[in-house]
């Protein structure tokens, strides 16, 4: 077995049967993808829109595929007729985007609502109090097209593992008080994406319901 295969079964050994493992392929050749294939990985996350369509159609028909990174609506289109799900929704403008590049081929795009929880400015997303604006807009129920599964978000990068802590737990904070007020009854909204390579481990001790693992199966991104 290579070490890929190795590296995925033994993080699947420390993972909770609920929660589900995203390999990251980021900047990783198709091989690397293969190897993971043949140990059984079917779940993969790319950054970005071109970098993933470069893959897909090199690798197993039955790889399923997540955006994790930022989406620019211009390039929805290439990535709804096939994506398995979208991460890392960040606007309501992203959303009106793909439901209507969905709409033209009659598909429901699953997509996760991505929330601002670092320190880093830098990073993507919502707060709450724009994701209750966004639910109680009239048009948010003619959204048919998109499928909101739950939310994703990512921590700080740093040593300070309370405030990873802290962080996560505010994003599992803002996944109950949506289920609880406006998915209650839905039954696709189960989904919390966080957790990475750094502080998986806290994460899923945070509640996770999926992580995304780059550098600790694939070893360190290419450039």
């Amino acid at each position: 077995m290579t070490d890929t295969g190795s590296n995925i079964e033994t993080l699947r050994s420390e993972l909770p049967p609920s929660v589900r493992l995203i390999a990251v392929s980021k900047t990783k050749p198709v091989k690397y993808i293969i190897e993971a294939c043949n140990a059984g990985q079917k779940c993969f996350g790319e950054n970005r829109v071109q970098e993933l369509l470069d893959k897909k159609d090199n690798v197993p028909s039955d790889v399923e595929w997540h955006l994790i990174g930022h989406l620019q609506t211009n390039k929805v289109k290439y990535v709804v007729p096939f994506i398995s799900m979208i991460q890392s929704v960040d606007s309501l403008k992203l959303l009106n985007s793909i439901n209507a590049e969905a709409s033209k081929i009659n598909r429901v795009v699953n997509c996760l609502l991505q929330f601002h929880i670092a320190r880093e400015e830098s990073k993507y997303g919502f707060s709450m109090d724009e994701i209750e604006g966004i639910i109680k807009t009239d048009g948010f129920g003619d959204l048919n097209f998109v499928r909101i599964c739950g939310v994703m978000g990512m921590a700080t990068f740093t040593d300070d593992y309370n405030q990873i802590r802290k962080e996560f737990r505010h994003l599992r904070m803002c996944f109950e008080m949506l289920k609880s007020g406006y998915f209650n009854s839905d039954t696709c909204f189960r989904e919390i994406s966080m957790g990475m390579s750094g502080d998986y481990k806290i994460a899923v001790e945070e509640g996770s319901t999926m992580v995304r693992i780059g550098s600790l199966l694939f070893g360190e991104r290419l450039k």
